[in-house]
């Protein structure tokens, strides 16, 4: 019960289809089991009615990249729990014509930092004041691709200015007791990771994971969303009270190697 009676909002705790869980729904399993009360945000209603209803929830449909969607995460958590302790950004889309510099579309890269970067920066501008009262925490969900990566520009930028973005609310708020920080996963077996790198290659999901997992330095194989969870847990709770700024990478030693 690291969590108990903490107030948490994870957006994106909605599902992809897939075979695996995702990062936002397993962040949204581990605090609920924690003692944490959980608003499940995701821009696809039925997707944060199912998390919810599964872990016992409270559901919440907002697509972040409405200007009034931060304002409205931040209202529905404070009408139903009197407040917010913890504000988990689990958002973050990629291809549809994302690629390196000389190929990627222009509109694939204003919708991909209008979700990852803006929609992440509007939700945490709406969740300040409450979370200064508070004391609270913010965990965003970043990604190994901020610091290395060639192909798909939009996302790595986006995350890159997401971990930038991370460092400024952390000293812009460390006075008021506000801790922000990020988690960097590396090569994650995820739905929408595995399936959005199947759909974009042509292979099949098998040949996607060993693919992947081959590269791994900590025993060749990929995390899982439970090991980002994991991570999020342990920043969003006490025992990181005295952790602001930091760029967690979650990554099986991914980002050891760079360089």
């Amino acid at each position: 019960m690291r969590l108990r009676g903490k107030r948490a909002i994870v957006v994106g705790a909605g599902q992809t289809p897939g075979d695996t869980i995702g990062n936002g729904r397993a962040i949204a399993t581990l605090f609920a089991r924690e003692g944490a009360k959980v608003l499940c945000v995701d821009r696809i209603a039925e997707r944060a009615h199912s998390t919810a209803n599964e872990i016992g929830g409270v559901p919440f449909a907002a697509d972040i990249t409405g200007p009034a969607a931060g304002k409205a995460i931040i209202l529905e958590a404070q009408n139903h729990f009197s407040g917010v302790d913890i504000l988990i950004n689990n958002v973050g889309i990629g291809g549809g014509g994302d690629g390196p510099a000389h190929l990627a579309d222009e509109e694939a890269f204003d919708r991909i930092m209008a979700v990852n970067l803006k929609g992440a920066w509007l939700t945490m501008k709406a969740a300040i004041p409450a979370l200064r009262e508070s004391k609270g925490a913010i965990v965003n969900i970043s990604s190994l691709a901020s610091l290395a990566g060639a192909n798909m520009m939009g996302y790595e930028l986006s995350k890159a200015a997401l971990n930038r973005l991370t460092l400024s609310v952390a000293l812009s708020n460390a006075k008021y007791g506000l801790r922000c920080n990020a988690i960097l996963p590396g090569l994650m077996d995820t739905p929408m990771a595995i399936s959005g790198h199947a759909a974009g290659s042509g292979k099949s999901l098998d040949e996607i994971r060993a693919q992947r997992a081959a590269v791994v330095p900590l025993n060749a194989k990929m995390g899982d969303a439970w090991d980002t969870a994991n991570a999020a847990l342990f920043l969003a709770s006490e025992e990181a009270k005295f952790i602001t700024g930091v760029l967690l990478p979650v990554d099986g030693g991914m980002s050891a190697r760079i360089g």
